[in-house]
């Protein structure tokens, strides 16, 4: 069974920010693999689905980023999920907008999902499909991730989101290593 980890903010002023990549994602797998409606628990919204013969529940922390390993860590106990087996999508400014790339390991590179992942769920070893966001032109880091795509990005969106969806289903059926050949050539 697979943890697949969607990272974002909850609500509404939130849902198309660069931050929320990660829930929009999982959305899409959500519906690629006809999941029932998300459920609360865990301080998240999560479901179950099935790809490939294997179970993966789907994951979207309520805590807000900074705080997301905290559900994530709750979700890995009930199901008993090992670090190997957690996939996260998250959103990165140091890949150029639509830039996928998969990722086993590594540091948070300041990112505070990914730094909050590390601290509560026993280390950094689990598995990354980075959707890339690019830095501001200038101006603050945070105010550009909490901010929305501008209206190029945002016709190219669906095809970044869709290959970072087919990426996260490359990982569940070959593992990171063929997942990261496939998607992590320049294109």
């Amino acid at each position: 069974m697979w943890l697949v980890v969607g990272l974002g903010n909850p609500g509404k002023q939130y849902a198309k920010n660069r931050h929320n990549v990660g829930f929009m994602v999982t959305e899409i797998l959500g519906a690629r693999w006809k999941a029932p409606a998300a459920k609360e628990k865990f301080s998240a919204l999560w479901t179950k689905g099935s790809f490939a013969g294997d179970d993966a529940v789907l994951l979207q922390p309520q805590t807000y980023m900074n705080l997301s390993g905290e559900s994530v860590q709750k979700a890995m106990a009930f199901f008993k999920i090992p670090l190997a087996n957690v996939l996260v999508i998250h959103d990165e400014l140091d890949l150029a907008f639509e830039d996928v790339r998969v990722k086993v390991g590594g540091g948070a590179a300041g990112h505070n999902g990914l730094k909050s992942m590390i601290q509560h769920c026993g280390g950094a070893d689990f598995v990354r499909v980075r959707i890339g966001i690019g830095r501001p032109p200038k101006g603050a880091v945070e105010s550009w991730v909490l901010g929305d795509f501008d209206a190029i990005e945002g016709a190219r969106l669906p095809d970044v989101l869709q290959a970072a969806a087919l990426a996260s289903e490359a990982v569940l059926k070959d593992g990171a290593a063929k997942a990261q050949i496939s998607f992590n050539t320049k294109r």
